[in-house]
């Protein structure tokens, strides 16, 4: 779209002023001034418009933390990731940081090393499960934000009875019994430092929330967001490669200080898989419900959660009886057993019997 001439109106309206003689009317002249004024006005009104900035439909709400995100390629200087630390079976490529490989008993982890500051923020981790068992592998990951870092143990590579939160992905059923889910399963857990992880069942007696999350050995990445706003904590999950989050779990009246420390953590046992961290973006989020005075206080609170359930009492699992099939089995082999038994003695018998009637010849 072109501007409008607006010198070659003037010029024009000027030299048509100038033919005008001292005979003409003096509504003629006003007239002309009248158009001279309305043209430059109008002309100034379109520049205007043209210079105005447009608007762009940005997020500006949400901030991303550089200090707390990672993303390929993730070397510094020489083998050391910056503002991150790993340890353990842990490998680090220029495609993906390796927590644990497709091998039994493995242990790996991956630790943010600035404190988390903000009272608002969302974690997006794009991470891949994959190995090459088809029924049985395990054990799985966690995105923790927790008090203490890079301590080995037990629970998917890292401390029981921490402080903070963890969010587990949990590939195998340790469970003996049947649970009311499938695996692989997403779940979310707050502890004060005095809460054991049950490992044998799944944490299932101490989580707040979960879903199941088909997120293994699938032909792209999986996403995993962990939201944390305003005493809520939402976990979504983006399997499908589409781009948009699923809901996993919400929940209110979770309480979380600040201070902890962002990290990822992996295991394997007697099974294995190969668990990947690709990505960790994390955003400071611009939110309400906040006050400045609470900035103190907000590093000395314990965590906490409003619906996770009481530990309960460790109970072994009841041994399973014996199948029919092994019953026959069983009694078929000690029968063949006392058969056999019977047959050598009964060899070893006619043996001797004979030895002893040829000293009589």
């Amino acid at each position: 779209m072109k501007f409008p001439d607006v010198g070659a109106r003037i010029v024009d309206l000027s030299g048509g002023i100038g033919l005008y003689t001292p005979v003409q009317s003096s509504t003629s002249h006003l007239f002309v001034v009248l158009l001279v004024i309305f043209n430059i006005l109008s002309s100034h009104t379109i520049l205007a418009q043209y210079q105005q900035p447009v608007q762009a439909d940005w997020n500006t709400a949400d901030y991303l933390k550089r200090e707390h995100s990672l993303s390929k390629p993730y070397q510094g200087a020489g083998w050391q990731i910056p503002n991150w630390d790993f340890q353990g079976s842990t490998i680090v490529t220029n495609q993906y940081i390796r927590l644990t490989p497709d091998s039994r008993s493995q242990q790996g982890s991956l630790w943010n090393a600035a404190p988390i500051r903000m009272h608002n923020w969302e974690v997006q981790l794009q991470i891949k499960v994959h190995g090459r068992g088809k029924d049985l592998f395990g054990d799985g990951m966690v995105f923790w934000y927790a008090r203490d870092r890079m301590i080995p143990g037990p629970i998917f590579g890292s401390k029981d009875y921490f402080m903070g939160m963890a969010v587990f992905v949990d590939t195998y059923s340790n469970h003996n019994g049947p649970h009311n889910h499938q695996h692989p399963y997403v779940s979310a857990m707050i502890n004060n430092g005095t809460m054991h992880y049950d490992h044998d069942r799944d944490g299932t007696h101490t989580q707040i929330a979960g879903c199941e999350a088909k997120l293994r050995n699938i032909d792209q990445d999986a996403w995993l967001a962990i939201r944390y706003e305003n005493e809520v904590l939402t976990v979504s999950t983006d399997f499908l490669g589409k781009n948009a989050w699923a809901p996993c779990l919400k929940v209110e009246g979770v309480k979380l200080p600040t201070g902890y420390y962002f990290g990822l953590s992996a295991a394997t046992g007697d099974l294995s898989d190969n668990h990947d961290v690709i990505t960790v973006k994390t955003y400071e989020l611009e939110s309400g419900g906040v006050r400045p005075e609470d900035d103190r206080s907000r590093d000395s609170i314990l965590p906490s959660a409003l619906t996770y359930e009481a530990p309960r009492e460790h109970v072994d699992d009841v041994k399973p009886g014996w199948s029919g099939v092994k019953i026959f089995l069983v009694t078929l082999f000690s029968i063949l057993g006392v058969i056999a038994v019977g047959v050598v003695g009964i060899i070893v018998y006619q043996n001797h019997q004979q030895n002893t009637r040829k000293r009589f010849y």
